[in-house]
């Protein structure tokens, strides 16, 4: 798909110019933040004080938004997650941008994919030795499609630099705070998870539209 470009015509960027010299850097700490949480919790079984202070404030969430959490849950669930990946993916084509929807597809596939490594990687367990929970796949996830809309959306409005930036970024810290809220409610996963798998999208998902476009621009030369 990222050669799906009709000859001589250039489409935007996801990454640009602009969004790349702020997001390189987040990109970094985040990876940074994945390596040194990883590192703190290897092996571990038990929740950090982190993790207990957080759990504590959370106590006590009444029914109806346990059910709340169940129903963001299952957007990082293989139907649910499917399901939004292909209405995101349809929107993007629609709006003509392919290379949005080549990075939605090839980030939530990194994201998910450098998710599970990494809990057989560092092996921290949550409710028993069979449940591998560092970091969260699912925050992974729904944080990695919320970044692709949102550099799509900036895109579309022409935002660049530190607006563009903020709404990238606030995208991503809206939707890995709602699955991650529903995580450590449903007690699926520590706080500190949910961290873990925030900072892995952020990490790959600027890396993943800079290759995308790219390769995108290397195929418009080469058929130029």
């Amino acid at each position: 798909m990222v050669s799906d470009l009709r000859a001589g015509a250039v489409r935007p960027a996801v990454l640009s110019p602009a969004l790349r010299a702020w997001l390189g850097p987040v990109a970094v700490l985040a990876a940074l933040v994945v390596a040194l949480l990883g590192g703190r919790y290897a092996g571990d079984g038990e929740a950090g004080r982190v993790d207990e202070r957080v759990w504590s404030a959370l106590e006590g969430v009444p029914s109806p938004w346990r059910d709340v959490a169940r129903a963001v849950d299952f957007l990082g669930e293989p139907v649910g997650a499917a399901a939004l990946v292909a209405v995101a993916g349809a929107g993007c084509l629609l709006l003509r941008r392919p290379r949005a929807a080549v990075l939605l597809v090839v980030a939530v596939t990194l994201a998910v994919g450098a998710a599970t490594g990494l809990k057989h990687l560092v092996g921290r367990t949550i409710h028993g030795a069979d449940n591998l929970s560092y970091p969260s796949g699912h925050t992974a996830f729904l944080t990695a499609v919320a970044l692709t809309l949102a550099l799509l959306a900036a895109g579309r409005l022409g935002l660049g630099g530190a607006a563009g930036a903020a709404l990238v970024l606030g995208a991503g810290v809206a939707a890995g705070a709602a699955m991650g809220w529903a995580q450590v409610v449903l007690g699926a996963h520590y706080p500190t998870d949910v961290l873990g798998g925030w900072c892995t999208a952020l990490a790959l998902v600027p890396a993943s539209a800079w290759c995308v476009d790219r390769l995108a621009d290397t195929g418009r030369r080469q058929r130029g």
